[in-house]
C-alpha cells in the first residue's frame, strides 16, 4: 500500500480524510501538528503528503520547506481555508505540488493524489543511464561497470539500485525497500536488506568499510548520496 502523511490538527477532518484514503487503499499516518509533523514524516516516510496550512507549532510553509529539503520527490499537496492568491504563489515556490482551498470534495482531493502518485510512479523507471564516481550503469542492459571493468550484479541488485537513483538523498527504512524490492509485507526480522546494502558497497564503494553513497541512517535505514 502507498503511505499517506495527513498532516492536520482538525480532529474531524482527519477523520474524514483517514476514511477515504484508507478506503482507497492507502496507508494513513497522522500529525496533528506541526510539532510533530517532521518527526512523524521521517519514521513513515510517506510516498504522499497532505498538509494543512494553517498549524499550531509550525507554519504550514515551513513544514513544506523542510520536507522538500529532506525529500525533494515526495509530492505536498496543501490544503488551506485561505483562498489568497498570495498564499498559493508562496506555496508553490517552496515546492508544494498542488493546492486545495477548504472546504473541499475528498473525491476531487482523491483524484488528485492519485494523479500525483501517477505522475511519481510514472518516472520511478525512467532513469536507464546512469553514473557516479568511476562507476556507470545502464540498466536496459543490465549492465553496471566501474573504472571500464565489467562488474556483475544480480538482478535484485539493479532492482535495488534503481530504486535508491530514484530516491535520491531521502532515508529509506528496510520494511519499504522489502516493500518495494521485494514485495514482502512484514518480514521484520530479515537481514536481507542488509546483506544486499553490503554488496552494493563492495562491487561499487571506493572504501566498503565507509561508504560514501549507500550510507547508513541509524535506527531508520539507508540513503544513497551521489
Amino acid at each position: 500500500m502507498e503511505k499517506i502523511l495527513v498532516i492536520e490538527d482538525d480532529a474531524a477532518v482527519q477523520r474524514a480524510l483517514r476514511r477515504t484514503f484508507e478506503t482507497a487503499g492507502f496507508d494513513v499516518a497522522i500529525a496533528s501538528d506541526g510539532a510533530m509533523a517532521m518527526e512523524t514524516f521521517r519514521a513513515t516516510m510517506p510516498r504522499i503528503v497532505i498538509l494543512d496550512l494553517r498549524l499550531p507549532g509550525k507554519s504550514g510553509q515551513d513544514i513544506c520547506r523542510e520536507i522538500k529539503q529532506e525529500c525533494s520527490s515526495v509530492p505536498i499537496l496543501v490544503l488551506s481555508a485561505a483562498s489568497d492568491v498570495l498564499d498559493k504563489v508562496l506555496l508553490l515556490e517552496l515546492g508544494a505540488d498542488d493546492y486545495v482551498t477548504k472546504p473541499f470534495s475528498p473525491r476531487e482531493l482523491l483524484a488528485r493524489v492519485r494523479a500525483a502518485v501517477r505522475r511519481l510512479n510514472q518516472g520511478s523507471d525512467k532513469i536507464e543511464l546512469f553514473s557516479f564516481d568511476d562507476v556507470e550503469v545502464n540498466f536496459s542492459k543490465m549492465e553496471l561497470h566501474r573504472c571500464g571493468q565489467l562488474i556483475p550484479l544480480t538482478p535484485q541488485e539493479f532492482k535495488m539500485l534503481r530504486f535508491f537513483l530514484n530516491n535520491q538523498e531521502r532515508v529509506i527504512s528496510r520494511t519499504e525497500l522489502l516493500n518495494e524490492v521485494w514485495g514482502y509485507n512484514n518480514y521484520p526480522t530479515t537481514r536481507t536488506v542488509d546483506t544486499h546494502i553490503l554488496r552494493l558497497r563492495q562491487k561499487l564503494e571506493k572504501d566498503p568499510a565507509d561508504p560514501t553513497h549507500f550510507r547508513t541512517v541509524h535506527g531508520t535505514g539507508y540513503k544513497f548520496v551521489r
